[in-house]
């Protein structure tokens, strides 16, 4: 094996290492850059199931009274969660345009209070467009002290534009605890007082 002369080989190891570097940090930045471009890429294909985080307003909508869509709902929890919770009703017959009035049941089953956040989602994932939520559990987080129970409201529409091939939509939450986030945030709010 031939030695090359020092200095070209440090120049060469220089040349190495700043090609390494640059490599990483596009690889770094491509890894931020695509959740924004997943999100794009879901919202322009109607795929992923995700809803509005936000109330959506009911305005005298015409009811297709021609037309019923099943509507399931599921719920789960995240693993060590002691809580119980599930839907009131698993599924509903509807007619597009109607203000469906129903609710999820939470039982804290421990013998401390919970914090828990609901994450909605709604299969198939075009379908999320056109399910409308007016009053929904998911849109707050929800405190339960230790063995209580609670009757989670939830009051929903679907657009009567959903696409004639949808004949069953199936909203699913997953609970979440978020306990130690809550009271972190809360310890570094008043300590920024």
């Amino acid at each position: 094996m031939q030695n090359l002369p020092k200095q070209p080989r440090i120049k060469s190891n220089r040349r190495l290492i700043s090609l390494l570097v640059l490599g990483c940090l596009a690889m770094f930045a491509f890894g931020f850059a695509l959740v924004p471009l997943y999100d794009v890429l879901c919202e322009k294909l109607g795929i992923n199931g995700k809803t509005s985080n936000t109330a959506s307003s009911y305005q005298a909508i015409t009811v297709d009274k021609n037309r019923v869509v099943t509507v399931e709902f599921i719920s789960q929890i995240q693993t060590g969660m002691p809580w119980k919770f599930e839907p009131q009703t698993k599924r509903l017959e509807v007619h597009p345009g109607e203000l469906i009035h129903t609710a999820f049941l939470a039982q804290n089953l421990s013998n401390r209070p919970i914090v828990g956040q609901a994450i909605p989602s709604v299969s198939p994932g075009q379908g999320a467009a056109y399910f409308n939520k007016t009053e929904c559990f998911c849109f707050n987080q929800q405190h339960l002290a230790a063995a209580s129970r609670a009757e989670l409201p939830l009051i929903f529409f679907v657009d009567p534009q959903l696409p004639e091939s949808i004949h069953t939509l199936t909203l699913s939450y997953t609970l979440y605890d978020i306990t130690d986030k809550q009271l972190a945030s809360a310890i570094e709010q008043g300590a920024a007082k």
